[in-house]
């Protein structure tokens, strides 16, 4: 009896996959829960188990194939020695996917984050000769109850295929806008130079990352302010407590605690930071869900720490920690990268001393947290040495005004400068 291999679900709003790698070939033999191979997402990696033991038959989307929700992957004929079976359907041909609607992304974010990037659905190629891209359902639906050319709607999709999301956009933008300036084209390599470059095709996360960061600049009316840190104090609370704290609670305590508990303090008196816009209202969010940017191997995610604003420091340690491990061995879910309204990005950690972080839309602020530093200032008068952090607050200046901004990282040097600030709630 052969039994399908399925692509699994893949999460909230993401309608498609890439095959990234096959662990098997046909002919193996595997064992029920074995990895059979790995799909590649733009948020995420999935991992396909067998779901039953036998022999693995014909792969019929290979390495590089496009898949939909619940398209065949391959077949398993039960029992060991069985002959790999005939393909139900062509290899490459991936099922289509269903048409998501239209949502906010949210990072991981981030940022950002990372964040929630929401995906592009595509019509996979069939094939034969190559045909022009079909529109999806709703976009159609949505032009014609609107009676907009379709030529006035900008197509996001693969290969020039339209989207609702495209279709809003052209609704909320009724008038013509400026067409989009292409990107430059690629300056010719010399002769002698062309053997000595390498062209790797951008894995659908690194796309989504730029998509998405440029998206933030297009959108958002960005600006950033800065201010430093003098970190003597967290610092001298850290070597005091750390020994204690990691004995009780089996987690280390890091900086990174002690920046969520004052951005959730700062947060709370300056509420439109925690806030987005949405169409023509503001969402003020009563909550915070705190997104922490994690540098992998693939490219930035942002997991989230849900409700931070009611946690502690050793909560914050333990999840930021399983997130981190979690993003730099590709296991992070969906519901792990959503639903962030604030983010905080340490490029601390590879030793940047200033930067300007980017906005993970539709969040309205992202704090940049860099390296601590010894440096001169003067403190009661006198120069003297402390270590020294500079702290960088990116935000969307149509929601959050100069005197907002500033406050929100005057509150947060001032929790991070005397954490007993934290403890009081002042």
């Amino acid at each position: 009896m052969a039994i399908e291999v399925r692509v699994p679900a893949l999460g909230e709003s993401v309608t498609e996959a890439t095959v990234a790698t096959w662990f098997k070939k046909p002919g193996d033999t595997v064992a029920a829960d074995e990895m059979l191979c790995e799909l590649e997402t733009d948020k995420v990696t999935v991992e396909v188990p067998a779901p039953s033991a036998g022999t693995l038959g014909d792969i019929v989307a290979a390495e590089g194939t496009t898949v939909g929700p619940n398209a065949l992957l391959a077949t398993i004929s039960e029992g060991a020695g069985a002959a790999p079976s005939k393909a139900a359907e062509p290899a490459g041909v991936a099922t289509a996917p269903q048409d998501s609607p239209a949502t906010h992304p949210a990072p991981v974010g981030a940022p950002s984050g990372p964040a929630n990037y929401g995906p592009e659905p595509t019509t996979p190629a069939s094939a034969g000769a190559p045909r022009a891209p079909e529109d999806a359902p709703s976009a159609k639906k949505l032009m014609a109850d609107n009676d907009l050319s379709r030529d006035a709607v900008q197509a996001s999709g693969r290969d020039g295929r339209v989207m609702k999301e495209d279709v809003l956009r052209a609704l909320d933008q009724p008038k013509a806008a400026p067409a989009p300036v292409s990107q430059a084209p690629r300056a010719p390599t010399a002769a002698q130079d062309v053997g000595r470059e390498e062209r790797v095709k951008m894995t659908r996360l690194r796309q989504t990352i730029a998509r998405r960061l440029k998206e933030a600049q297009n959108t958002a009316a960005m600006l950033t302010t800065y201010n430093e840190a003098d970190m003597s104090a967290i610092m001298a609370i850290r070597n005091e407590y750390k020994d204690a704290f990691e004995k009780k609670h089996k987690v280390k305590l890091g900086f990174m605690s002690f920046f969520v508990r004052a951005c959730v303090h700062a947060l709370q008196e300056v509420p439109e930071v925690n806030a987005e816009i949405d169409g023509d209202e503001v969402v003020y969010k009563r909550y915070v869900h705190m997104g922490v940017a994690v540098g992998t191997p693939t490219g930035l995610v942002v997991p989230v720490v849900r409700d931070a604003d009611q946690k502690g420091f050793a909560q914050i340690e333990k999840e930021i920690a399983e997130l981190g491990l979690r993003a730099r061995d590709g296991k992070l879910s969906m519901a792990d990268m959503q639903g962030g309204s604030f983010t905080i990005s340490n490029g601390g950690v590879y030793g940047s001393l200033m930067s300007s972080p980017i906005l993970n839309p539709p969040q309205s602020g992202i704090l940049g947290m860099h390296k601590i530093q010894d440096r001169p200032v003067v403190v009661g008068g006198q120069i003297v040495i402390r270590p020294m952090m500079y702290l960088a607050l990116s935000y969307d200046h149509r929601i959050v005004d100069g005197k907002g901004a500033v406050t929100f990282l005057v509150r947060v040097k001032d929790a991070l400068e005397d954490p007993r600030r934290l403890l009081m709630d002042l």
